[in-house]
């Protein structure tokens, strides 16, 4: 198979979908490697080290586009790449189409197969392709969270550990799963005293054995939520329901209740937000101002950290790829029930419940692509 690594050219993404190391491990499985001019470099992986491993370097995103059968990404097109989208050919990366109906219909009227990362399932309930970022988004978030509480940039001037005699910020986070932990993690190292929310019992638990004496657990519900953002100096939004919009916890009206200066970071930014008056930021331009709250929204955080997030993210998806390639996308989700589940557009047809239920689409049940030889 063909496999076309093209750069990405959404604002501030510095990522890349393959590293040298995997386009050598395909190689040797018999494939061929197509990579753009450049795609590498912001993760730090010049075109000579593809060229080593024996990929072919590309001279424009046209012809990778145009010669791949498969197409590998890290974010989802957006609309300069739609026309080069094309009926039969593969195309794996994160998607998020609960979150745009017109990306949806791009993909549905290209023709093409989508498999996105952040939908492929384990049995377990694990998103494995979405773990990777999710671990960097939610460590990024306290991070970028203590920079704009600073005064510098309209914050309230707390520093999120305190120092003697001053207590620490109040960190709150919304959702207790890869994301959250990852925050909780960070936000508690640095000496914040922090909250987390989740509705499933179980995960609190867990999460009351783990965590250290500076984070505490409390269910979900709207009392309690209300309640922390009139404590929050830095909330944290990190719900996730696989393949759907997130749900809206925080509304317009919350705001009022949160300290003037206190800072937004919604990580589910990339699935429609946790938070009504969310609107996706760019590295660029990254925050703005709602009832006296900053908002940070980000779509692509991993972005900052490209390397990192580079290494976390090949790691994840190679394995996946490499199944693909060799046995072709029927007969892999066929053998694999969890990459099946990644699979959101067929030949024009919505193929995952969540992204049809999102926009009122018809949904047509994956079985019937898988059926036969």
């Amino acid at each position: 198979m063909l496999i076309g690594v093209p750069r990405e050219i959404k604002a501030n993404e510095y990522r890349v979908s393959l590293v040298p190391a995997g386009a050598e491990a395909l190689i040797k499985r018999g494939h061929q490697v197509l990579v753009e001019a450049g795609a590498g470099e912001g993760s730090g992986f010049p075109d000579g080290l593809y060229s080593q491993v024996g990929a072919e370097i590309a001279s424009s995103a046209d012809e990778v586009w145009e010669r791949a059968e498969m197409i590998m990404k890290v974010k989802e097109p957006i609309q300069p790449e739609w026309p080069r989208m094309r009926e039969g050919q593969l195309l794996f990366t994160y998607l998020h189409f609960a979150a745009s109906e017109p990306l949806t219909r791009a993909h549905m009227d290209a023709g093409c197969t989508a498999i996105a990362y952040e939908t492929v399932q384990l049995e377990n309930g694990e998103l494995p392709l979405l773990t990777p970022m999710s671990e960097v988004a939610g460590r990024l978030s306290i991070l970028e969270g203590a920079k704009y509480l600073e005064g510098f940039y309209g914050g309230r001037g707390v520093l999120l550990g305190g120092v003697p005699g001053v207590l620490p910020a109040e960190v709150v986070i919304l959702g207790g799963g890869v994301v959250g932990t990852n925050a909780a993690k960070m936000a508690a190292g640095f000496g914040a005293h922090v909250t987390i929310l989740d509705i499933s019992l179980p995960r609190l638990r867990y999460l009351s054995d783990v965590m250290p004496a500076n984070v505490d657990l409390l269910f979900s519900n709207r009392y309690n939520i209300r309640e922390q953002l009139a404590q929050a100096d830095l909330l944290i939004g990190g719900v996730l329901v696989p393949g759907k919009k997130a749900p809206s916890l925080v509304t317009r009206d919350d705001l009022k209740v949160m300290k003037p200066g206190s800072v937004i970071v919604d990580v589910a930014v990339d699935q429609g937000g946790c938070v009504e008056t969310i609107e996706a930021t760019t590295h660029e331009d990254p925050i703005y101002e709602v009832e006296g709250v900053i908002h940070y929204a980000v779509a692509n955080m991993p972005g900052a950290v490209a390397r990192t997030s580079t290494l976390a993210l090949t790691n994840a998806t190679l394995p996946y790829a490499m199944a693909l390639a060799d046995r072709g996308w029927q007969q892999a989700c066929r053998e694999d029930p969890a990459l099946a589940l990644g699979v959101n557009v067929v030949e024009g047809e919505i193929t995952y419940p969540g992204v049809a239920e999102a926009f009122g689409l018809e949904h047509t049940p994956l079985e019937l692509f898988l059926e036969g030889d």
